[in-house]
């Protein structure tokens, strides 16, 4: 078996098996690809089946001097995963990454915005031109409902069930969730959708994407980061954002106000609670708040 061939059928297994997205199992192929691209550019042959422990030390040793301790857990862990899979699929005996360990690191906290650098941020769309009108209806999603960016790109009219006050979402692993949505993000859907949306010439198999480019397609991730970034630089705002961080002050701020725990899991579409958790280390002050208001031994 070579590496084309034990890729190809490891992407199949990701996509049928485990039920990723496509962005996931591009991550994942890339994680094996970096090897691939190291075996060659060293002439080292060896096809995955038989390759060792050392050969992948050496190559982890040599990615780490140019990427951050992140990256590379990051590589590890997808690396790890595809000789798994070789060994659920009978071609290998043993996992050459078993004894190999990750680079110790953080969780790392998610930024966040205050409601005031949103409300910055969405008075700084121009609303003179088409698109503002749409930006100004994502981003108000973005915010208002806590989507990733491709499940803001992948929304549907037929997502919509305005008269429930909820949208369906599909997330990653094509998972389905329902989230609430608020009049005032309806309000600006809707104004795009029957003002500005109803003039665009839609494109054969786009006509039920909610959002569109000015040709009538679906928008790709890679404009919305540039909608995102372009609008923080306008604004002079001095932090690294992306359209995910919507999302995280999303959550933060529901946190903020009482919200259940439990329900941002539900609403964000973790598969984990652990995952949500995160958010109760970015505002200390809150949680030490809770404390003082509800437990039994505050001060007096």
């Amino acid at each position: 078996m070579n590496w084309q061939h034990a890729l190809k059928d490891y992407t199949v297994y990701l996509k049928l098996e485990r039920g990723l997205s496509k962005n996931s199992i591009q991550s994942y192929t890339r994680d094996i690809e970096k090897l691939m691209s190291y075996l060659d550019s060293h002439s080292i042959s060896v096809n995955p089946i038989q390759i060792e422990k050392d050969t992948i030390l050496q190559f982890i040793y040599e990615i780490a001097k140019v990427i951050n301790p992140r990256s590379q857990a990051r590589i590890i862990s997808g690396l790890k995963s595809f000789f798994n899979y070789l060994i659920f699929e009978d071609y290998r005996k043993d996992n050459p990454l078993d004894l190999i360990e990750s680079p110790k690191i953080g969780r790392k906290l998610p930024d966040t915005l205050s409601e005031n650098e949103i409300d910055r941020l969405i008075q700084a769309i121009d609303l003179g031109s088409n698109e503002g009108e749409r930006n100004r209806a994502m981003l108000e999603t973005l915010y208002g409902c806590g989507l990733r960016v491709s499940e803001l790109i992948d929304l549907k009219i037929s997502d919509l069930f305005f008269e429930e006050d909820f949208i369906k979402v599909t997330g990653k692993g094509n998972k389905q969730r329902f989230v609430p949505i608020s009049s005032v993000n309806k309000k600006y859907i809707n104004i795009y959708r029957n003002e500005i949306r109803v003039h665009v010439n839609i494109q054969e198999g786009f006509q039920d994407i909610l959002f569109l480019n000015r040709r009538g397609k679906q928008l790709t991730r890679a404009m919305i980061f540039t909608i995102v970034k372009n609008l923080a630089v306008s604004i002079g705002l001095q932090k690294n954002i992306s359209p995910h961080t919507f999302r995280h002050s999303f959550a933060t701020h529901l946190l903020e106000n009482g919200a259940d725990l439990r329900a941002i899991q539900q609403m964000l579409g973790h598969e984990s609670i652990t995952t949500t958790e995160i958010y109760m280390h970015v505002d200390r002050s809150h949680l030490a708040e809770v404390m003082n208001n509800f437990h039994p031994r505050k001060s007096n």
